[in-house]
Formats: C-alpha cells, sequence, structure tokens
C-alpha cells in the first residue's frame, strides 16, 4: 500500500480520480521574486513609462486564483514592499492594492469558475483603477507629470496578462 500512495502522489490523482492541483507556496515565492525583480530593472528614459504594473497583475492573479492562500494580507504585503521598491509615499500602494483585492473578491465571490475572458476583464478594470487612485495620490502630493505616461502601463499591462496567466495557470485553485 505505501508504494501506491506514494505513485498516487507523483502522479497528483486523489482516490476519486480527478487530479489535485499543485502546492502554490513556491511558485508563490517565485512569481514575487521575478515581479520584484521586474518592477526595478533599470529601462532607458522613453520606454520607462510603459512598464507593466508586475506586482499588481501577480497580486491579482494570486488573489483571484489562489483565494485560500492570497487575500487581503497579501495584497497589503505586496503593496508595502511596492511602496519601499518604487520610493512612493508609504501605504500608496498599499491602499490601492487592498482596496482592488477587497473589490476583486468581493464581486466575484459567487463566481465558481473564472474563466480567462474573465480575469482579463477583471485585470483590465483592477489595472485602470489602480491608476486612477494613484493619479488621485499624486494630485494630493502635488506631483507634476505628462498625464499621457500615466496611462501607458494600462495598455502594456493588458498585453502581458495573458503571458502571466500562461505561466502560472498551473497553480489555479
Amino acid at each position: 500500500m505505501p508504494l501506491l500512495e506514494f505513485g498516487r502522489r507523483l502522479s497528483g490523482r486523489t482516490l476519486g480520480g480527478g487530479s489535485q492541483s499543485p502546492d502554490p507556496l513556491i511558485a508563490i515565492i517565485v512569481s514575487i521574486v521575478v515581479a520584484s525583480v521586474l518592477m526595478v530593472y533599470p529601462l532607458p528614459y522613453d520606454i520607462a513609462s510603459w512598464r507593466p504594473l508586475f506586482f499588481l497583475l501577480i497580486m491579482l492573479f494570486w488573489v483571484l486564483c489562489q483565494p485560500a492562500w492570497c487575500g487581503i494580507w497579501f495584497a497589503f504585503s505586496l503593496g508595502v514592499a511596492t511602496d519601499f521598491m518604487m520610493d512612493a509615499i508609504l501605504g500608496q500602494y498599499a491602499l490601492s492594492f487592498v482596496i482592488i483585492a477587497f473589490l476583486a473578491r468581493y464581486f466575484t465571490r459567487n463566481q465558481r469558475i473564472l474563466t480567462f475572458g474573465n480575469l482579463w476583464i477583471i485585470a483590465a478594470v483592477a489595472v485602470f483603477l489602480h491608476l486612477l487612485i494613484q493619479l488621485f495620490f499624486q494630485k494630493m502630493a502635488n506631483i507634476q507629470f505628462p498625464i499621457i505616461k500615466h496611462w501607458r502601463p494600462l495598455w502594456s499591462s493588458m498585453a502581458l496578462w495573458p503571458l502571466i496567466y500562461l505561466i502560472l495557470r498551473r497553480w489555479r485553485a
């Protein structure tokens, strides 16, 4: 019997014949490390404003696809880490990430199956809301910047979402 149990663990199958999703802890940690490197990697000035919102997309994927593992505190932790990495006002990204995570969980709580299209629309709305909250904070702090450069991460983040989903979909709940 121990050999049979070992074989079931290797194949990832349960007694009912269904497959069990793998433990996402390592994938969560690796995705956070990769996203943090990509967020602070220096880019030329011309394309720096097109940098996708890596932490927001990773946070959104894990909050929506692994709600038992990642929730509001996960979003808050990533937001504080983003505040430190981006040298922003402490709590600026944290508040934005918590609001987005809460709204995403609240409006998808009755959804049993979130398809790729649903997740893509939710990600687009979340990135737009994040940029709107950041615009509010920047206007309150009287930070002057070209408004067109503020909205560029929306397009690059939406173009990156399918790749993030493709890489991480193995660990969906």
